[in-house]
C-alpha cells in the first residue's frame, strides 16, 4: 500500500477538530499557518479565534493600525510574523482586490510567505500538489526513511523537500499535507512517539535500527548571545510614566517599552544612577528600588535577556506622558506584560 494511503487512512480516524479545517478560504488558512509557526496549536487556537472575530476578512485586517495588530498578537512572540501579516493583508486588499493568489509561485511573492506557508495554502485551498515541510514532516520522514542529513542544513532542506514532493497524493494534496502534519504532532512525536501502534512500524527504518531518539539530526545552533536589560519604570505622583515604541530592525520592533539601559553585565543601583542616561531622564530627586530581587532571564532563539526592572518614583516629569491607567492599551513584549501584570496588582 502506498505511503499516502496509509497516512490518509490514519488521518481520517485521528484528525484534530480545528476551526480552519472547516474552510478552504485562503485568508483563514493563511492566518492559521502564520500563527502556528513556532507556536503550539493549543496556544495558537485562542489567538486564531480572537483574530478572526476582530478581522473577519482581509479588508478588516488591512484597515487596522499596526499597533492594534501587535497588541492582539502579544504573547505569541516572533512579532515579525504579525508585521508581515499586516503588510501582506494591505497588499492583498489594496492591490489584489482582496483576492489571494491561487498558485504556489504567486504566493511566494508575498511578504512573510515562504515555501511551507505557500505549499499549505496552495494545496488546501487550490488543490495544487505542493508538499509542506515543517518540523513534524522532517521528523516523520527522517525516521521512516532513516535519513541522517541535518534538517537545518541546505542539503537537508533540499533533500526533504524533494522527498516530500515525491510522496504527495496528487489527487488530494491538501488532505495529505494535513495528515502528515497531524501524524507528526500526535503520533510520531518528538518525545515518546507511539511506535507500538504506528501504522508504519513494519517499515520504519528508525524503529528497526533503534534510531528514534537520534533522528532527526540538527546541526549545532549558533552561539546564544547574553544581553543585560535594565528597564527604568517611572512612577510620578500623578500616576504617569514613560513608554516609547521600539524602532529599528532589532527584536520587538513596533512594541512599546519603558526606558531601557543596556549594560555589559548585571549592574547595581549605584552604577545605574551613575549612568548618563539615568541622569538625563531623572535630573530631579527620585526614589529608586529594584523590583525583582533576582534578574529575570527571558530566552529568545539566539539571545538570552537578563532583565532587571527598576522602579523610579519622582514627583513629576515632563517626559512622563502615559497614564498608568492607560498602559495596558499598548502592545508590549511578553517580558514587560508579565511585569505589568504583577506590578499593577501592587500599585
Amino acid at each position: 500500500m502506498k505511503f499516502y494511503n496509509i497516512l490518509i487512512y490514519w488521518y481520517l480516524q485521528n484528525n484534530r477538530e480545528l476551526p480552519w479545517r472547516k474552510t478552504n478560504n485562503p485568508y483563514f488558512i493563511w492566518l492559521s499557518e502564520i500563527m502556528l509557526q513556532q507556536t503550539r496549536v493549543a496556544q495558537g487556537l485562542a489567538y486564531y479565534v480572537k483574530f478572526t472575530e476582530a478581522f473577519p476578512t482581509v479588508f478588516h485586517l488591512a484597515k487596522a493600525d499596526e499597533s492594534t495588530v501587535l497588541k492582539m498578537w502579544q504573547g505569541l512572540g516572533y512579532y515579525s510574523r504579525a508585521r508581515n501579516l499586516h503588510f501582506t493583508a494591505k497588499e492583498i486588499a489594496n492591490n489584489l482586490n482582496g483576492e489571494f493568489p491561487s498558485t504556489y509561485k504567486e504566493m511566494l511573492k508575498l511578504k512573510g510567505i515562504g515555501d511551507y506557508t505557500a505549499s499549505a495554502i496552495a494545496s488546501i485551498c487550490f488543490n495544487e500538489p505542493t508538499a509542506v515541510v515543517d518540523g513534524n514532516v522532517y521528523r516523520v520522514l527522517s525516521r521512516y526513511f532513516g535519513i541522517k542529513t541535518p534538517i537545518n542544513s541546505s542539503a537537508g532542506i533540499k533533500e526533504f523537500k524533494t522527498l516530500a514532493q515525491s510522496l504527495i497524493d496528487k489527487k488530494q494534496p491538501g488532505t495529505y499535507n494535513q495528515a502528515l502534519m497531524d501524524f507528526g504532532a500526535l503520533h510520531c512525536k518528538p518525545q515518546n512517539p507511539l511506535c507500538t501502534t504506528c501504522p508504519f512500524s513494519g517499515s520504519c527504518v528508525a524503529l528497526e535500527k533503534k534510531l528514534i531518539k537520534e533522528i532527526p539530526v540538527k546541526e549545532k545552533k549558533l552561539k546564544v548571545r547574553k544581553r543585560y536589560f535594565n528597564y527604568l519604570v517611572m512612577v510620578t505622583d500623578d500616576k504617569k510614566t514613560i513608554l516609547s515604541e521600539r524602532k529599528g530592525k532589532g527584536i520587538w520592533q513596533g512594541l512599546y517599552q519603558f526606558p531601557l539601559l543596556e549594560s555589559e553585565t548585571i549592574i547595581n543601583q549605584k552604577d545605574l544612577m551613575a549612568s548618563d542616561k539615568f541622569k538625563a531622564l531623572f535630573p530631579k530627586q527620585t526614589t529608586i528600588s529594584l523590583y525583582n530581587s533576582k534578574e529575570i532571564v527571558h530566552k529568545l532563539s539566539h539571545q538570552h535577556l537578563y532583565t532587571q526592572f527598576w522602579i523610579v518614583e519622582t514627583s513629576n516629569s515632563d517626559k512622563a506622558t502615559i497614564n498608568w491607567s492607560e498602559i495596558n492599551k499598548f502592545p508590549v513584549p511578553v517580558l514587560i506584560a508579565n511585569f505589568l501584570e504583577a506590578f499593577q496588582l501592587k500599585m
